[in-house]
Parts: C-alpha cells; structure tokens; sequence
C-alpha cells in the first residue's frame, strides 16, 4: 500500500470516527450542558489513550525540545479550534459554519505547497475544488450574511490548518499516541475551565452509555487525525475531508430518520466520485 492510499484510508476514518462521535452527542439531545458533556469525555478518552498507549507500550515523552514546540502549537491551535468553533457553532446556523469549514482541505493543501514545497498538480487541485463543489450541495448554507460569528468560524479553519501544518512537520520519532493524549488532555483542560461558568446537571444511564461511546470514538478520531498528518501528500489526501460529510448523510438516515433530498444525493456522489478519482490517479502514477 503506498504512502498516500494509507493516509486517504486514516482520513476516511478519521472522518467516521468524529462522525460517529457526532451523532452519539447529538443523541443526548441537549440534556447535558456542553462543556460539561466535552469535561466527562474528555477525561475517559484522556485515561482510556493512557492505558491503551501504555498497555501497548505507544507512548513516551522523551522527545526533542523542537517536537515538544510544535506540540504546544498544536495543542493551542487545538484550544483555539475548540473555542472559535463552539462559539459559532452557537451563533449560527449549523449549515453556514459546516460550509465554512470545508475550506479546510484547500488551506491545508495549499498551506502545505507553501510551506513545504509539496506538490499541488492540477488534477489534485479540481478534485479539492470538486469535492468542496459536492459539499455546497449537501449543506447549501443560506444567504443569511457574513457576520461576526462567521469570521469566528473562519479562525476555527485557521487554527486547525495550523494544527494540522504542526502535526506535519513532527519527527517521526514521536508516538502518535502520545500527541494524541495531549490533545484530548488539552480539549478537556480547555472545556473544565469553561465549565466553571455553567451549572452542572445529573447523569443518567442512557446519557452515561452516550457519552461513554464518544469517548471511544473521539480517541479514533483524534489518532488517526494525527497519523493522516504524518503519511502520504496532503494534496492527496486532502479530498478525503469530504467523506465526513457521506458518513454523516448515512448516520443521518439510519438514526434519525433524515431522507436526504436530490441535491444532496448529488453531492454525495460528486464527493464519492471525486474521491474514486484520486485514488484512480494514484493507482496510474504508482503503476506508471
């Protein structure tokens, strides 16, 4: 398997993983205030990466000061994602700030042919510019204006560029697990501070399974965002941001009953094709 159809195969999960994590949230429907839903999981995924890590012998932090730099522009860049995010996604309608965010795979591809001289030929150009196409179907966000929460929206892309940009430039040498601990430690740290805000309501059994489910689910989600930073070109992979959108789509139906109108069938299968394509391209130029 080469470099590049691993990291579309580690986005693609990556992509069910928050997806999934998504729709078990959503299912709490509202019962838990918001921070403190991220604090209770934030703090089973932050033990449950500990164990595993240590159990599999994954994880150390014997690791160069440069490293250590870049994790703690990652980890900030990961808080202000978190923040800017929340905000807008409070303050606006959910379609605006999901098509706002689906610039990320232009930013970071872009970013990564600006920074680090990776190739950005013009095939892997039109296929981000036709997923991105897909993915206005989907949400078709309304003609509400630009306001201030948009502009929120727009620093939670410029944070997660820069944390995807960090993650890039990591040495080999550090353990996957071990950023990914930092992150979901940071997100929780972030989340308790604010929680201090808000009162805290009881838990019960329905909630707790949810919530639980999440925390397995983000840590995948968390890891596999890591390791898709550190295999294959970004311009590659960058098409396969989409497939969150289809994943959301199936969910969508399976568990809240939502039939998907045309338009966003066509853009599904635009975002599906776009992403056949590059993998056709790749399989071309490995044989070539």
């Amino acid at each position: 398997m080469s470099p590049n159809t691993l990291g579309a195969l580690l986005m693609m999960a990556s992509m069910a993983s928050f997806t999934i994590n998504d729709a078990l949230i959503k299912l709490t429907d509202g019962a838990v205030p918001l921070m403190q839903l991220l604090v209770i999981r934030g703090v089973l995924s932050s033990v449950l990466i500990l164990c595993l890590a240590r159990w599999l012998g994954s994880i150390h932090f014997r690791i160069a000061a440069r490293d250590w730099a870049l994790i703690g522009v990652r980890s900030v860049a990961e808080v202000g994602a978190a923040y800017f995010f929340i905000t807008a996604l409070l303050n606006m309608p959910l379609a605006n700030v999901t098509a706002i965010l689906q610039v990320l795979p232009l930013t970071v591809a872009v970013g990564a042919a600006l920074l680090f001289q990776e190739p950005l030929g013009w095939r892997r150009m039109s296929a981000i510019l036709l997923g991105f196409m897909g993915m206005l179907l989907i949400v078709r966000p309304g003609a509400e204006g630009f306001s201030l929460w948009s502009v929120y929206a727009l620093i939670a892309v410029l944070c997660v560029t820069v944390r995807d940009l960090a993650t890039r430039r990591l040495s080999s040498e550090v353990p996957s697990m071990t950023v990914t601990w930092v992150a979901a430690l940071t997100v929780t740290v972030f989340a308790g501070v604010a929680s201090t805000t808000a009162e805290w309501v009881p838990i019960d059994t329905r909630l707790a399974l949810l919530i639980g489910g999440a925390s397995v689910f983000i840590i995948g989600g968390y890891f596999f965002s890591v390791q898709v930073m550190r295999v294959g070109e970004i311009s590659f992979i960058a098409p396969f941001r989409y497939t969150g959108l289809v994943w959301a789509l199936v969910l969508g139906w399976l568990v809240f009953g939502d039939w998907p109108s045309s338009l966003t069938l066509i853009g599904a299968a635009i975002v599906v094709a776009t992403g056949l394509f590059t993998l056709y391209r790749e399989r071309k130029v490995s044989a070539r």
